[in-house]
C-alpha cells in the first residue's frame, strides 16, 4: 500500500510540475538568454552585425510565436541621434479590449568595448529572452487587453528607441493603459526582484503579487530624492511615464557585473531567472484581467 501511494505521490507531483512547466518554458527562456548574449552576437551595438543578429533572432521568435504584426511587419525604424537607423522590434497579441497593455525590453547593449565583448547577459538579453517568454504563454492563452509586446532598441543611447515607440505608437495615442518593462532580471545573490512604478502609480500596488516560493517581489526604488536609488528615469519606462502612461518596471539591483565583459551567460542564475520570469506572469495576469 505504501509503494502504491508513493507512485501516485510522485505522479501528481510530476502533473503539478509539468503545468508549472507549461506557463513558462524554461528551456526556450535559457536558450534565448544564451543565444542573445553568445561571443557571435558580439554585445548587440546598433550598427553592427551582432546587434543585426539579434534583429533576425527576435524577429524570428516572434514569427514563431504568432504574434501580429503591424504594418505589415515586426521591424519599426527610427531615425538614431548619430545619424544611424534604430530598429524597435513590435508585435501583439489582440485582447478583448482594445485598449492596450506594453510589455517591453531592450535588445541593444554595448557592444566592444577596449577590445572587449560587453556581452550583456543579464542588461538586457534577460529581459528580452523575458519578454519572448510571456509572449510564448498569452500566444497560448489569449488576454483580456490587447498586448504589444515591444523590444526595444538603442536604450543604452538614452532609451532612444522607447522614445520613438512613445511618439509614434503603432496604435491610437490614449489606447495604451500600461507599460511592464523589464531591464535586468537573472541574477540575484538575495532573490529580490523589483517591482519599481507603484510609489507614483498607487493603483497598481494591489497587483504586486506572487505565490512564487524562490522569488522575493518588493516594490520601491521609485521615490523622487533618492538619488541613483530611484529607478524612475533609468530604462525605457521613463518614456511612457514622461508620456503620462502608468509603468511598473521589473528589475535587480545592479551586481559588479553591471556594464562589465563579465555579464555572461555563465554568470546568471538560470534558477533564479526562471522563477522571476514566473513572478512576473503571475502579476502581468492579474493586472491583464484586473484593471
Amino acid at each position: 500500500m505504501r509503494t502504491k501511494w508513493a507512485v501516485m505521490n510522485i505522479l501528481l507531483y510530476l502533473i503539478a510540475t509539468s503545468t508549472v512547466a507549461q506557463d513558462i518554458e524554461r528551456e526556450a527562456l535559457l536558450t534565448d538568454i544564451r543565444t542573445l548574449s553568445s561571443e557571435a552576437f558580439a554585445g548587440r551595438k546598433p550598427g553592427t552585425a551582432g546587434h543585426g543578429m539579434a534583429v533576425r533572432h527576435i524577429t524570428d521568435r516572434f514569427h514563431l510565436l504568432g504574434l501580429h504584426a503591424y504594418h505589415g511587419g515586426y521591424l519599426d525604424t527610427f531615425a538614431l541621434k548619430d545619424g544611424g537607423t534604430g530598429y524597435n522590434i513590435i508585435g501583439y497579441i489582440p485582447g478583448l479590449r482594445k485598449e492596450a497593455i506594453v510589455l517591453s525590453a531592450h535588445y541593444d547593449h554595448l557592444g566592444i568595448r577596449d577590445g572587449k565583448i560587453h556581452f550583456g547577459a543579464d542588461d538586457n538579453a534577460s529581459g528580452v529572452s523575458a519578454l519572448l517568454a510571456l509572449a510564448g504563454y498569452f500566444s497560448r492563452h489569449p488576454p483580456t487587453h490587447t498586448l504589444i509586446f515591444a523590444a526595444f532598441d538603442a536604450e543604452e543611447l538614452g532609451l532612444q528607441g522607447a522614445r520613438a515607440f512613445v511618439n509614434e505608437p503603432p496604435l491610437p495615442k490614449g489606447n495604451t493603459v500600461l507599460n511592464v518593462n523589464m531591464d535586468m532580471v537573472s541574477r540575484n545573490d538575495k532573490h529580490e526582484l523589483y517591482a519599481c512604478g507603484t510609489y507614483h502609480y498607487p493603483h497598481l500596488l494591489p497587483f504586486m503579487a506572487s505565490a512564487n516560493p524562490v522569488v522575493t517581489l518588493k516594490t520601491g526604488h521609485d521615490r523622487p530624492g533618492s538619488g541613483r536609488d530611484d529607478w524612475t528615469m533609468q530604462s525605457d519606462h521613463a518614456a511612457f511615464h514622461r508620456a503620462g502612461i502608468p509603468f511598473v518596471y521589473f528589475g535587480v539591483e545592479d551586481h559588479p557585473d553591471y556594464h562589465t565583459p563579465n555579464d555572461t551567460y555563465a554568470n546568471i542564475q538560470p534558477d533564479f531567472f526562471y522563477n522571476a520570469v514566473c513572478t512576473i506572469l503571475d502579476v502581468v495576469k492579474g493586472l491583464d484581467t484586473g484593471l
